[in-house]
């Protein structure tokens, strides 16, 4: 099934309805620093402990992604938009961001809400986008950090109301 632009440009405005929190996935690959901003990473399993994320066919760099050996994926603080806008687009990306080296040599960005470096698990070819699928060998958050929220073609804010002290799993979960 093929959609008109039109109607890809009306499935858009419809998926945006679903508010996503903005990852910074890094890696390296071929000796040569990677990084993309993403709304499409999700958790995929805790046993193994897997992530996903996808990244269009049409990217530039889409051949050396399927050549790392592992990733940082970061989740952004709120503070961090100008960030998020630098890795969206092409150009320089690198050029005056502080990092240190994680596992698998992926570059890790100071400042996030939470970091899960991983190991590359599978590759999956999904219509347009290839499905990247990672396991998660080290991880670390920080809860006092406000995510950056993405949502309706925009960046968004938390509310500002009081955190809720829930049990895990949610009853949502099953």
């Amino acid at each position: 099934m093929s959609l008109s632009v039109e109607d890809q440009k009306a499935l858009r405005g419809t998926l945006g309805q679903f508010p996503t929190g903005v990852c910074l996935i890094t890696c390296i690959s071929g000796g040569e620093k990677l990084g993309m901003t993403m709304t499409s990473f999700n958790s995929l399993s805790l046993t193994p402990p897997l992530i996903l994320f996808s990244i269009d066919k049409r990217a530039r760099g889409l051949p050396q992604w399927q050549k790392a050996e592992g990733y940082a994926v970061h989740i952004l603080a709120a503070t961090q938009q100008d960030l998020s806008n630098r890795f969206a687009r092409p150009g320089d990306k690198w050029a005056g961001v502080a990092h240190d080296t994680g596992l698998h040599d992926a570059p890790l960005i100071p400042g996030v809400t939470a970091v899960m470096e991983c190991g590359a698990y599978r590759v999956e070819d999904t219509g347009d986008h290839l499905l990247f699928i990672a396991q998660i060998e080290r991880h670390s958050s920080n809860p006092d950090r406000d995510p950056l929220v993405f949502a309706r073609g925009r960046y968004a804010a938390l509310g500002t109301g009081e955190r809720a002290d829930t049990g895990w799993p949610l009853a949502i979960h099953y």
